[in-house]
């Protein structure tokens, strides 16, 4: 499947922090509806489906959460997370702009991590259309290695506090996952969800539901984990990766966390023992064996790939420090160690808060600005992505149908697969074909919609 639709769901961490030292004004829940309270007072609802085609509502434990809108480019991809972020930041100065006429005395913050400080997790999850097999257990399961050690590329990092000693790892996530393959998602929160969602015509397709990942905030982390990921997806299905088989993927996904040297080795089922780096150059080989022409973001992609193994190796990240995330963080620190900071200070915890916010208190658009962290998107594709859903994908669908809905006022419903429109008929389509970028029940519908509304001369 040379041509695969890809999504990513993004959790936000949200806290209301106090102005003055204290107890927070607002307690998480409080301040997740002060967050969504524009949305709600325009759709009723902390779960809606947008005009651009992603999905913004209020998930589990009042963590925000953007889905993006399917896009089968790469390019689409990041301007629809950047336009989740900042969707989600704009939402975030509306109300700590209300906070203030209130008189509330504390700052909304919104983090793109994926752990508080009491130990909750919240994640950012890939989603992968892939075809529907019998075998799809056994076929996912050897992607589990790739898995287990991708986060030396690209983990975002994190510090680490274990019996008292604070260390720097490669994936805060890495510590939160507890099962290579399952169903469940929270209780025993896997690599790889199985939970059979296809969210399309489930004769034909599956989703591979990936949750052990990181939420990067550099675009070139974001761009090198989903197209390397994409490749080995289509080495899998050219039946070219390599045979390997972790004897206990738990145990070694905590080890090469916080085996910064990528020393440590990882014992493989019939082949010993193996580096992390070992392990993902055998995945790498395998991609060069798909007779294929790489486009100039997998040809980028591979080349940080390949940049950020060999940083890892030589213990050397000057070439890979402002496109991967654990090593720009692992920059600051340094920085800060160099002026006194010891890891386990406050301000060393702050600083990593800071890399995350998304708000005007974060970092990232700053470090952007100054060559700091590399930006792949353009301003006026996330200005274009606010408003637009990808043209090559169901979302374009989709995205016409809520647009029109809401430019004639009509009280409509949507969700990944099916639009209804709630009047007298009830009229609901079923858009099974996640790759259909054109319907004549959609145009029909839509047409429809001027002539059985009346005019309205107070809106």
């Amino acid at each position: 499947m040379s041509r695969r639709i890809v999504g990513i769901e993004t959790e936000y961490g949200i806290t209301c922090a106090p102005h003055t030292s204290g107890k927070p004004p607002l307690d998480a829940e409080a301040a997740a509806a002060k967050l969504f309270a524009p949305i709600v007072a325009k759709g009723r609802s902390t779960n809606v489906f947008l005009p651009k085609g992603g999905r913004l509502y209020l998930d589990v434990g009042d963590h925000p959460e953007y889905a993006t809108a399917e896009c089968d480019q790469v390019s689409d991809l990041l301007a629809q997370i950047r336009a989740g972020h900042d969707l989600i930041a704009d939402l975030a100065a509306q109300a700590n702009r209300a906070l203030v006429a209130e008189g509330i005395d504390g700052t909304i913050h919104i983090f793109r991590n994926n752990a508080d400080s009491r130990g909750n997790s919240y994640g950012c999850h890939e989603n992968y259309l892939i075809g529907r097999h019998a075998d799809f257990h056994q076929r996912v399961s050897r992607l589990v290695p790739f898995f287990v050690t991708r986060q030396i590329v690209v983990g975002s990092g994190y510090l680490k506090l274990k019996r008292g000693r604070v260390s720097y790892g490669f994936s805060q996530r890495a510590d939160q996952t507890w099962d290579a393959i399952s169903s469940a998602s929270t209780r025993s929160r896997p690599i790889i969800n199985t939970r059979d969602e296809p969210h399309a015509d489930a004769q034909r397709f599956r989703r591979m539901h990936v949750i052990v990942g990181d939420t990067n905030v550099c675009e070139a982390a974001t761009l090198a984990k989903v197209e390397v990921t994409l490749l080995v997806l289509q080495a899998a299905e050219a039946g070219v990766l390599p045979e390997v088989e972790l004897v206990d993927p738990m145990r070694a996904i905590r080890e090469v966390c916080q085996d910064l040297s990528g020393t440590v080795k990882i014992d493989v089922v019939g082949h010993g023992a193996r580096t992390a780096v070992e392990i993902q150059r055998m995945y790498l080989d395998a991609i060069t064996k798909l007779n294929v022409s790489y486009s100039a973001n997998q040809r980028y992609a591979l080349d940080l790939w390949d940049r950020g193994l060999t940083a890892v190796t030589t213990g050397d990240t000057s070439a890979v420090d402002t496109e991967l995330d654990w090593a720009i963080k692992k920059k600051l620190l340094d920085r800060q160690v160099e002026r006194g900071v010891t890891y386990d200070s406050m301000l060393a915890s702050r600083l990593m808060l800071a890399y995350h916010d998304i708000t005007a208190a974060g970092l990232s658009d700053t470090m952007e600005s100054r060559g700091m962290m590399r930006r792949i998107t353009t301003p006026s594709e996330v200005e274009a992505a606010l408003t637009t859903p990808p043209a090559t994908t169901r979302a374009h669908l989709r995205g016409r149908f809520i647009a029109a809905a809401e430019a004639n006022r009509r009280d409509y419903s949507a969700d990944w697969t099916h639009v209804r429109l709630r009047d007298d008929r009830g009229t609901t389509l079923r858009l099974d074909d996640p790759y259909a970028t054109s319907d004549p029940r959609v145009d029909e519908l839509i047409a429809l919609m001027p002539r059985s509304v009346p005019d309205m001369p107070w809106c």
